[in-house]
């Protein structure tokens, strides 16, 4: 691709005033190699840089922008709500009305606490999970991402009950002590643990669907253990579903496979693109949380009204109907871009859940973070640059997901599948 000037130009003043030149790190294009893009606008399925070009959007800011970039009920209700006020920092009707619509939606939640991101929602669900247990120490899976509280950030030990190891400078030892890293989808793993150790375990926590290391599938029956063993041992289970829960309808992936998880995590879609996160459950646990209960969680731009305002106006429109065709969309981009890695002599695979998917260089989607870093993900820079060249953009990583929207037309997605041929012919010649 020719030399993008403006956005070089971007990046080199924001490397003298951002930290690495970005707010958040995989946007630094560290894994794919070169000049990040920066954005100047978007609207329905495309994106402008600051040169003009114009590009597919696949990444969706992360999977937020489920009806499309700039949509107008959205915008109408973002600049309506503005008009009132951006910030209140008391009650408003339009968190009350977001929280109905969430609650009706997902059977498990009774009650709900707005927050400001994903990672404020985790965060927030493992201290009320100790508050609520009187127990300390956590669960998760390797390859889950659920924000970077000091906790969540840790690899794992040497052995399956060895204390969490902090993956970053500045978390102690004593704060990753009390999380234990597990593989995902070993149930025989989780039940080792939970036999020698399940009385001092408040809480699992896991993405149903892990969104961090591509998009991979739980195996049959392992959910279905996490919910036995917690509950057998008196622990909780949270689902982290910020990324999976208005991926498919009605009540995310635990109502989708029946699961009734204690606590939820929830954030991108809800906000229609604005920060927001959410932590919802069973009562008696949710009212753990002051002021009903003694577990302290506070926020001055929780329940924000213009960030309301847009959530409610993303969720008016997924409508079964919405959903059907985000299912067609997502679908065809998937057998579209295995078709065309195939007829490349590409090793690749897709997985999908809704209108998300996940595309690996390998025979078959992985079943965790093992599995997942075994296939070619040297291929994807290539992947990437050549897809980005003809005018489609993906995530700048392999382990990212890709993710559809409303405005994602069969033109679009055709296009993209022609694009994806001639990308995979390209590195096949190589």
């Amino acid at each position: 691709m020719e030399d993008i000037a403006k956005s070089g130009e971007l990046y080199e003043r924001a490397c003298l005033c951002l930290v690495g030149g970005v707010n958040s790190p995989v946007r630094a294009w560290k894994s794919v190699g070169g000049t990040p893009l920066f954005m100047t606008c978007a609207s329905g399925a495309m994106l402008r840089d600051a040169e003009g070009r114009t590009y597919r959007d696949y990444v969706g800011s992360w999977g937020p922008m489920i009806l499309g970039h700039a949509n107008p009920d959205v915008v109408r209700a973002i600049s309506e709500a503005a008009s009132r006020s951006s910030s209140f920092g008391a009650p408003c009707e339009a968190e009350v009305e977001l929280a109905e619509i969430i609650t009706g939606r997902f059977p498990s939640i009774d009650r709900i606490r707005f927050v400001n991101s994903g990672t404020e929602a985790v965060m927030t669900a493992l201290r009320l999970a100790r508050g609520y247990t009187g127990r300390d120490r956590v669960v998760k899976f390797a390859g889950c991402y659920h924000g970077h509280s000091d906790s969540m950030l840790v690899s794992a030990g040497s052995g399956a009950l060895t204390s969490g190891i902090p993956t970053s400078p500045g978390i102690t030892a004593s704060a990753a002590s009390d999380t234990i890293v597990l593989p995902f989808n070993s149930e025989e793993a989780v039940r080792r643990v939970f036999e020698e150790c399940g009385e001092s375990i408040a809480a699992v926590i896991t993405e149903p669907w892990p969104g961090n290391m591509g998009l991979v599938p739980p195996m049959p029956g392992f959910l279905e253990s996490l919910r036995k063993l917690t509950k057998d041992a008196g622990a909780l289970l949270i689902f982290d579903e910020v990324i999976t829960g208005f991926r498919v309808p009605e009540g995310g992936v635990q109502n989708m496979m029946n699961i009734r998880p204690d606590l939820t995590c929830l954030g991108k879609i809800i906000g229609g693109g604005l920060p927001v996160g959410a932590l919802g459950g069973d009562a008696r646990i949710m009212d753990h949380l002051a002021p009903t209960g003694p577990v302290y969680q506070a926020g001055t731009l929780a329940g924000n009204p213009v960030a309301m305002a847009a959530g409610i106006a993303t969720l008016r429109r997924l409508t079964q109907t919405a959903y059907q065709k985000l299912d067609y969309a997502a679908s065809s981009l998937g057998a579209g871009l295995k078709r065309a890695a195939m007829s490349a002599g590409i090793d690749a695979s897709v997985s999908r859940l809704g209108s998300a998917l996940g595309l690996f260089f390998a025979s078959r989607p992985p079943t965790d973070l093992a599995s997942a870093q075994s296939a070619r993900t040297d291929l994807y820079p290539a992947f990437f640059h050549g897809m980005l060249e003809r005018g489609d953009y993906f995530a700048p990583s392999a382990y990212e997901a890709i993710f559809v929207s409303l405005e994602h037309t069969s033109d679009v997605i055709n296009a993209t599948i022609e694009n994806a041929a001639e990308v995979f012919r390209g590195i096949a010649a190589q």
